[in-house]
């Protein structure tokens, strides 16, 4: 019932801007982001509304969750890199600070893996989200640092190496079998290594919003325990588990 709640909330009440697109939301009224589309959305609205959708049978859910997957690829994934932006400003019709942060394309690769499995492969959407992520893919791999992680700032060296947008990539390349094994072993490595004995996910960056630049991105701490740092590995090495399991099936 709660997630009903919540899913009718989202279809009906949340603000939205364009074609149906749902506007950042932050539950405080001191932040508020006119007509901005970020990235994260895909994540927090786009994949629950697909799933919740799926579970109780709603055509209407699923199909808001299919758009805001088309709306945010539309705004957010530069076609020439294949990275997707963090956000959008519909009003002033830019990228913003114009950066390709980590967890964000993290959470892009991540949920159109989960996606399409929800999708039926005669669905019109489905090669638009297949696309959309194969050529995420493609990208990120070369972007992959020797350590086996992702910088915070993707196209930028000098940024530091963060642990749950690694996680979230790392999770979209294993969905692609034994394409990118390589990368993905890399990656299962460098994670395993970022965890405590305690079971802390290490190196998380905080909370971000779309930073005015590169240095904001930077700047951004990464010392405290995050819930979203905990989650995203658990998720990576949850599908690690998963694949291997069917490897001996």
């Amino acid at each position: 019932d709660t997630a009903r709640q919540m899913a009718d909330y989202v279809l009906r009440e949340a603000p939205r801007f364009a074609d149906g697109i749902l506007q950042h939301t932050v539950n405080s009224e001191k932040h508020v982001f006119p007509e901005q589309a970020w990235v994260d959305t895909m994540m927090m609205a786009g994949l629950f509304l697909l799933r919740i959708g799926k579970l109780v049978g709603s055509e209407e859910y699923f199909e808001d969750g299919l758009r805001q997957y088309h709306g945010h690829e539309e705004f957010l994934q530069d076609m020439e890199t294949n990275l997707y932006y963090h956000g959008w400003d519909h009003v002033a019709k830019n990228n913003l600070s114009g950066i390709f942060w980590g967890r964000g394309n993290g959470w892009a690769a991540l949920t159109m893996a989960k996606a399409l499995p929800l999708i039926d492969v005669t669905h019109p959407s489905y090669m638009i989200i297949d696309g959309s992520l194969r050529d995420l893919l493609s990208a990120l791999v070369r972007l992959q640092h020797p350590s086996g992680l992702w910088h915070t700032v993707l196209t930028d060296p000098d940024s530091y190496l963060e642990v749950s947008g690694s996680a979230g990539i790392a999770s979209g390349l294993l969905s692609r079998g034994s394409l990118y094994h390589k990368s993905v072993q890399k990656a299962l490595s460098a994670i395993t290594d970022a965890v405590a004995p305690d079971g802390r996910v290490e190196r998380v960056s905080a909370g971000t919003a779309v930073m005015r630049d590169a240095r904001g991105y930077k700047d951004v701490p990464y010392k405290r325990i995050q819930g979203w740092g905990q989650g995203l590995a658990l998720t990576f090495l949850a599908d690690v588990v998963r694949s291997k399991s069917r490897a001996f099936q």
